[in-house]
């Protein structure tokens, strides 16, 4: 028997002869020829092998394709020189209809049925272990995990994605992700990184093949496709016969990783932390995440000069944004009363922002509810139905109020039958909409309060703080807004009033622009970045099916525009909004004209 200590640097057709002579006593693959390529093997009847390739180009993540032989043919030329399939994996596995039926050293006695069977050779993660090396240290095999996440079917070929899970220290994150973002024929980059339980796994201790790996503190679990996913589409299939490699038990070739130089920031990935309660870190390449800060200076401008230079938390858009995409529904609040002495007291810095939002959201198919005072539904529903005919909103928003009636009120709005574990939304976002002051209060600029005609939206987004999975962001132009206690300090420090009016409510993400509407209209030009952006729309699709941008088209229309902000705000000041500085019924958002202000600031987002 071979000992194990110098197979790393042992060339593959050497280590292939020695697997074929059954010399060795070690139970994968991981580690060895290091450098060098290694493939999962699926092999079928050739009357399923159409689809099952089809299978795999719709999944190429978990099943990137290297080579599909002839029926019968034993070799692979492009991938070795002398290899033959039925004795150069450490060990396969048997299936017959679906069912595992034994595990084999060798294939040579199937022989006679293999003449009329296809050999599929798949890219597996084992080609980067150098690059992120914590089961090889651990002399162990990796830990592969079923998830809940479903893969593209193809006619019988229909399973959930199976992943690879290696602990990467936090600080090393990006790094991993650099290192094998580019190895797309090795699975690419990870698919998830953070809580297990947001793809369905419940405990890591106890994967479905392979050996559990031990995470040291500060370790972040991330997550790779896994070529074991064509395992599962085998069994799935209940083909009569059909041969795998054993989960770990690789095919080595001959051929050498590529050392990928990534040449533009299109192509460089960046790494942000989306979320602490589940763990969630998110990914976009370079390119994009400075088109979102681009955005977030240009909305940063004060020009009502009232301090909100300090109130600025860099990279908050772009989290947000991140967040918000992962997010399957999302709840807006909007409506700032500060005009009290007229009916109606809203003014027109918020709805717009809030519709442009709910716009994108919609072009990109997530559900989307609008919840406002109930003394302004009516209103609000106008405005809606509005939004609608001139082509703003696809379709009409759901519009809800909120009322406290009890202590758990809240948690029963948010979640189905209150329980926190089954949440309505994954993401709250408040624009222009009044906070809760340090006492109970709501103050707009000039410290008057105007709480007789706020409902108490603000305990929503306490609530939000208690219940795992939901985020929260907060648009603001003042730091009364609700979700501004996030930098409540620097709003009592350098906003007039402040030490009054601050908001005490906290938001997960905070944006901070001139006019809030400017806030909403970067959050949805930011969410058509990210949604064009191919780095993150891999990995928000885990890797399987297709990417999204054949629906580019749709989501352009659904951003702002001059022609559609005109139209609309003619519509608000024709049902009373006013201008929130100078309470005037014209052409103007907080005292500032639309034309050659908010028309140029549209224009300068898109």
């Amino acid at each position: 028997m071979f000992l194990t200590g110098g197979l790393k640097s042992l060339l593959p057709h050497v280590l292939r002869r020695i697997i074929r002579c059954n010399r060795l006593s070690i139970s994968n693959t991981s580690g060895m020829a290091e450098g060098y390529k290694q493939a999962n093997v699926v092999i079928l009847h050739k009357s399923l092998a159409d689809d099952f390739e089809k299978f795999c180009h719709a999944n190429d993540g978990p099943l990137p394709l290297l080579y599909r032989s002839k029926p019968g043919d034993w070799k692979c030329p492009s991938l070795s020189s002398d290899s033959d399939i039925r004795t150069d994996c450490l060990q396969y596995r048997m299936y017959e209809h679906g069912a595992c039926t034994g595990s084999l050293k060798s294939l040579k006695e199937y022989s006679e049925q293999l003449k009329d069977m296809v050999t599929f050779y798949l890219g597996c993660s084992f080609s980067f272990e150098k690059a992120v090396q914590k089961n090889v240290e651990q002399k162990c095999n990796v830990s592969m995990y079923k998830t809940s996440l479903p893969c593209y079917s193809v006619s019988t070929f229909c399973c959930n994605l199976v992943v690879t899970m290696r602990p990467i220290p936090e600080s090393k994150l990006e790094a991993a992700v650099l290192a094998t973002s580019e190895l797309k024929e090795a699975h690419g980059a990870p698919i998830h990184m953070g809580d297990p339980g947001l793809l369905g796994i419940q405990d890591l201790s106890k994967p479905d093949y392979g050996d559990p790996v031990h995470l040291h503190p500060g370790d972040i679990p991330v997550f790779w496709a896994c070529g074991v996913t064509g395992v599962e589409a085998v069994i799935n299939c209940r083909a009569p016969l059909a041969f795998t490699h054993s989960p770990g038990c690789m095919f080595i070739t001959d051929v050498k990783n590529d050392n990928v130089t990534v040449k533009s920031s299109r192509e460089v990935p960046q790494v942000h932390c989306i979320s602490q309660d589940p763990l969630h870190y998110s990914i976009v390449s370079a390119e994009a995440a400075q088109k979102i800060k681009t955005l977030e200076t240009l909305i940063g401008i004060d020009p009502g000069d009232r301090g909100i230079i300090h109130l600025h938390r860099p990279d908050e858009l772009l989290k947000a944004c991140l967040s918000i995409s992962h997010a399957r529904s999302v709840l807006i609040t909007t409506g700032f009363p500060t005009h009290f002495a007229y009916e109606p007291p809203e003014e027109n810095d918020g709805p717009p922002g809030a519709l442009a939002i709910a716009a994108i959201l919609q072009a990109l198919e997530k559900e989307v509810a609008i919840v406002t005072d109930q003394r302004a539904m009516n209103l609000n529903k106008k405005i809606i139905e509005e939004a609608v005919q001139l082509g703003i909103l696809k379709r009409p928003v759901p519009l809800l109020s909120y009322q406290r009636e009890s202590a758990d009120s809240a948690l029963m709005f948010l979640c189905e039958s209150g329980n926190p574990g089954r949440p309505r939304f994954d993401h709250l976002i408040a624009i222009e909409r009044a906070g809760m002051a340090a006492d109970g209060n709501y103050y707009n600029a000039r410290k008057v309060n105007i709480k007789h005609l706020v409902d108490p939206i603000d305990e929503l987004f306490l609530a939000a703080q208690t219940i795992p999975g939901v985020t929260t962001t907060g648009v603001g132009d003042g730091g009364n807004e609700l979700g501004m206690g996030k930098v409540k300090d620097a709003v009592k420090k350098h906003i007039r009033n402040g030490d009054v009016i601050a908001c005490d409510v906290e938001a997960d993400f905070t944006v901070v622009a001139g006019v809030s509407n400017w806030g909403g209209y970067a959050i949805a030009c930011a969410l058509y970045i990210l949604s064009t952006c191919e780095i993150h729309d891999r990995y928000l699709r885990k890797a399987v099916g297709f990417p999204q941008l054949s629906k580019k088209m749709v989501w352009l229309s659904a951003l702002p525009s001059v022609t559609k902000e005109e139209k609309l705000l003619k519509a608000l000041v024709r049902h009373g909004f006013r201008s929130g500085k100078t309470a005037s019924l014209e052409m103007e958002v907080d005292g500032l004209p639309f034309y050659d202000t908010h028309s140029l600031m549209i224009d300068k987002l898109l």
